[in-house]
């Protein structure tokens, strides 16, 4: 009796243990978002410095364009042996004028994601492919020919 007992935990906690080990394991990144502080942010009230003691420094800012300031948030859910997947994107995209105030505050989900799917894993080039003994063989008896830039004198050479 004592040794089916001890049978039927085994077996438990290897079905405990074999789904633990598949269930997905989750991650936040990025910017908290605290939604109180996110709805405080008011065009044409806010300025640089009122954004960043309530929003803290953001997660980037814009290059080019009109100043914007983004803070991006994303939870990514991952099982085992397998790359992290994207669930939950927010972004919070504040925008000010030349004076530094407030113009705009744009939220954004995981509707503006864009996967790219790498195609294979070697870069397309331009020109011809080379096979290893051309690259090991293509240069013999180019090198000192004249006008090549080789070694061998030119015309009117010594």
């Amino acid at each position: 009796m004592k040794a089916a007992k001890l049978a039927g935990l085994a077996t438990l906690a290897v079905i405990a243990g074999g789904t633990a080990g598949c269930s997905s394991i989750r991650e936040s990144r990025g910017y908290v978002v605290d939604a109180a502080l996110v709805d405080v942010v008011q065009p044409g009230i806010d300025n640089r410095q009122s954004v960043e003691a309530t929003l803290g420094r953001p997660t980037f800012t814009s290059q080019f364009g009109e100043p914007t300031w983004y803070y991006v948030s994303s939870v990514t859910g991952r099982k085992p042996f397998v790359r992290p997947r994207i669930q939950q994107q927010q972004v919070l995209a504040v925008q000010f004028d030349a004076a530094g105030n407030v113009t705009a505050a744009d939220r954004t989900g995981i509707e503006q994601v864009v996967y790219l799917s790498p195609d294979g894993d070697a870069t397309p080039t331009l020109g011809r492919e080379r096979s290893f003994l051309e690259d090991l063989f293509g240069n013999i008896g180019t090198v000192g020919q004249p006008g090549m830039g080789g070694g061998a004198a030119g015309p009117g050479g010594p």
